[in-house]
């Protein structure tokens, strides 16, 4: 998995850095096709930081999430949080549509 993080107008930590990459490589588990994940940290330290979590997917899928908030810590645990109730929505509709498809085709013997 690919991952990149930036920093717009703020100067970013090696340790957020460490933290945001640790955060985002469990995203794979939830859902598997996953091969990009681009974290994006923007505004002034303390005062005013969002933090845009995009995470990309195998046939163009992409999931995006924006959080803003005081402390960047804070701001990437929710922002987590977001994408991986979107991941988990992704997921169980995936396989309630492949369930169905496998029993429309079928007919029953009467």
């Amino acid at each position: 998995m690919l991952f990149t993080i930036t920093a717009k107008h703020v100067e970013i930590p090696q340790q957020v850095k460490d933290y945001a990459e640790e955060k985002t490589s469990k995203l794979p588990r939830l859902y598997n096709i996953i091969n990009q994940v681009e974290v994006i940290v923007e505004g002034k330290e303390g005062i005013d930081m969002a933090v845009e979590i995009i995470a990309r997917a195998e046939h163009k899928k992409i999931f995006v999430v924006r959080e803003k908030g005081g402390d960047v810590y804070a701001c990437i645990d929710n922002a987590i949080h977001k994408i991986e109730q979107q991941l988990r929505k992704r997921k169980t509709m995936e396989r309630e549509a492949k369930k169905h498809r496998g029993r429309m085709g079928k007919t029953s013997a009467a």
